[in-house]
């Protein structure tokens, strides 16, 4: 029993007790992707699948502000219905919070608050219904949640708005995304892709 509860105490410790701040140093590299809305609806007269996949890579500049790229792709399909297709490409960028009064609302040591905002070009094209292409831009908070030292589970919270042409002028969507991101310092990526090009 006591060492069930030496155990118990000592991962408590590592869960709890592992910061997370040099991960988003400069010149660390950060790749991952958000998942939403992904599943099946079964209903009595057709079977609905969607899901919207949204992978992101970025380079910290600076501690904690790291810009890169993004692309998204969401699909819904309805039987007999036709399809209906998102997508995105862009820039963004994401800051982590270094605020001593911001980092006191934080749970664990291994957790950061960040906000991120993108800039692109984007579309919403139902089957039935506007569709609307054209500049694409995005604003939110977000909380990481780092399960080792290099990976993060993300939370993100995103008002997402396409300003452009097509059959309506502008397409609103706020957006509650889960996903998971990976950092590694630069030269651990070059050393990886040395290893898999053999080069």
């Amino acid at each position: 029993m006591k060492k069930t509860r030496l155990l118990t105490l000592g991962l408590a410790a590592l869960f709890f007790g592992t910061t997370a701040v040099a991960q988003t140093q400069k010149g660390n590299l950060m790749v991952g992707a958000d998942l939403t809305d992904f599943g099946f609806n079964f209903q009595k007269e057709s079977t609905i699948f969607h899901f919207d996949l949204n992978p992101k890579l970025a380079y910290f500049f600076r501690d904690d502000f790291a810009l890169g790229g993004y692309l998204n792709f969401g699909l819904e399909t309805t039987g007999g219905n036709g399809t209906n297709v998102n997508y995105g490409v862009g820039a963004l960028g994401r800051y982590y919070i270094h605020d001593e009064n911001v980092r006191k609302l934080e749970f664990s040591k291994r957790a950061r608050f960040f906000g991120e905002a993108n800039v692109g070009f984007g579309g919403t094209n139902p089957a039935n219904g506007a569709s609307t292409n054209g500049l694409q831009l995005g604003v939110g908070p977000g909380l990481s949640y780092f399960i080792t030292p290099n990976v993060a589970l993300d939370a993100l919270l995103k008002y997402d708005v396409i300003i452009g042409f097509g059959n309506s002028v502008t397409a609103h969507q706020l957006n509650f995304g889960l996903g998971f991101q990976i950092f590694l310092p630069t030269a651990r990526a070059r050393a990886i892709m040395r290893e898999e090009t053999g080069k």
